[in-house]
């Protein structure tokens, strides 16, 4: 399928940047002719591509073809950026532009793209569903890794014609890994840098979390019908307050009841974090990653036995064997000493499943959000990432 693809490039900050609503210094505008086999790519009238996933979902891709030292026809090496949960491709830049992964890799010649999945304020909607159907929300991180990550990383690999530098953080790394393990995925990757790695949670120690599990909020919620998950919304408020309304939960620092301590989190910035976070996810995402912990195995979604007999053709949901993922993926993975959530015994467990020896980055006193938000990890955490990524590449290092 012939597509004419249309991208406006936003010069933001004297980057080229395409797709956030940020302010815009200067325009400018390019056609390209692509020719993409296993996706759709749609035209939207803003010229933000946006791909279209196998059971429908639209996705947008935000792109910064360079840095603030580079020409748009000399792009670096391609790095995709996928979030986590509850986030959009816009936690990448929520920092300033010094201490941003996105614009410290494009500054250092990557030509950086950004996944948002469905759900999220940047995704599109749905070729047939609204967002008020109940299909609509029928999806977990497994259809992430399998719809939502093929269909951007396809169109990336098409663009680009070039194998992919991989950056996922807490469930980027969950759909990443999942989707490693298949090999019409992982030919298209070159590398893999995984901040926080989640693969198994049966060590999670986030209290707010625990006490969410423990009540089974999962359950309550679909029993309920509330299939969108969106704390920006009144049923989300109560259902914080309804959480964080017992002895044994203290909410006043509802972050690091979430995600365990974090020691650099710019904490002056919380209200214009809170401008664009958090992003809306599905309950049966949350119920996926709840399964995870009561069970701690890294598997499909549990649809019951008789559920499991109709989709798997088993009574127990297929694992996701790490050990298929190829020997020759380089990985790199960073994790701290105070993630309550991406726990050290639990990366730990995923590395001994793993055919190959990642690269190891580890900060005592890091938690889940310092390695995206901590105003010092460009010196504690990027200079090792890009350090790795230049190594599989055979870049230079540049300042």
């Amino acid at each position: 399928m012939g597509l004419l693809v249309r991208s406006f490039i936003f010069y933001v900050a004297s980057h080229a940047f395409h797709g956030f609503m940020l302010p815009v210094h200067s325009l400018s505008f390019i056609t390209t002719s692509l020719l993409v086999p296993t996706i759709q790519v749609i035209l939207q009238d803003n010229g933000i591509p946006i791909v279209e996933t196998g059971d429908g979902f639209l996705l947008s891709l935000q792109h910064i073809p360079h840095g603030k030292n580079r020409v748009a026809d000399n792009a670096g090496p391609p790095v995709f950026l996928q979030h986590g949960l509850f986030q959009g491709g816009d936690t990448w830049f929520i920092n300033s532009n010094e201490q941003s992964l996105g614009y410290i890799l494009a500054d250092n010649g990557f030509d950086v793209w950004i996944g948002n999945v469905r759900g999220t304020r940047w995704s599109k909607g749905h070729s047939t569903l609204s967002v008020h159907d109940k299909l609509f929300w029928d999806w977990s991180w497994q259809d992430l890794a399998e719809y939502d990550l093929v269909a951007m990383l396809s169109y990336v690999y098409t663009v680009t014609q070039s194998k992919i530098f991989y950056v996922g953080h807490s469930q980027g790394t969950i759909m990443g890994l999942a989707a490693f393990t298949k090999p019409e995925i992982v030919k298209m990757i070159s590398s893999a840098a995984l901040l926080c790695p989640i693969s198994y949670l049966d060590h999670v120690s986030a209290s707010f979390v625990l006490r969410a599990v423990a009540m089974h909020l999962d359950q309550m919620l679909i029993t309920m019908g509330i299939h969108q998950l969106n704390f920006r919304s009144e049923m989300g408020v109560q259902i914080l307050d309804s959480l964080c309304d017992a002895e044994s939960l203290d909410c006043n620092s509802m972050l690091s009841s979430i995600t365990g301590e974090n020691c650099c989190f710019n904490s002056s910035r919380i209200d214009y974090y809170l401008e664009y976070e958090p992003h809306p996810s599905s309950t049966k995402n949350l119920r996926h990653l709840f399964q995870m912990i009561r069970k701690g195995t890294f598997a499909q979604y549990d649809y019951g036995w008789v559920g499991n007999l109709g989709r798997y053709g088993q009574l127990h949901p297929p694992p996701f064997d790490l050990s298929s993922i190829p020997e020759s993926l380089p990985i790199w993975m960073g994790y701290g000493g105070l993630d309550a959530l991406a726990d050290i015994t639990d990366v730990e467990h995923t590395i001994r499943e793993l055919r190959s020896t990642p690269e190891l980055l580890y900060i005592g006193d890091y938690g889940h959000i310092d390695f995206i938000m901590s105003m010092k990890a460009k010196d504690d955490v990027y200079v090792d990432l890009m350090r790795f990524l230049r190594a599989q590449q055979g870049m230079h290092s540049s300042s």
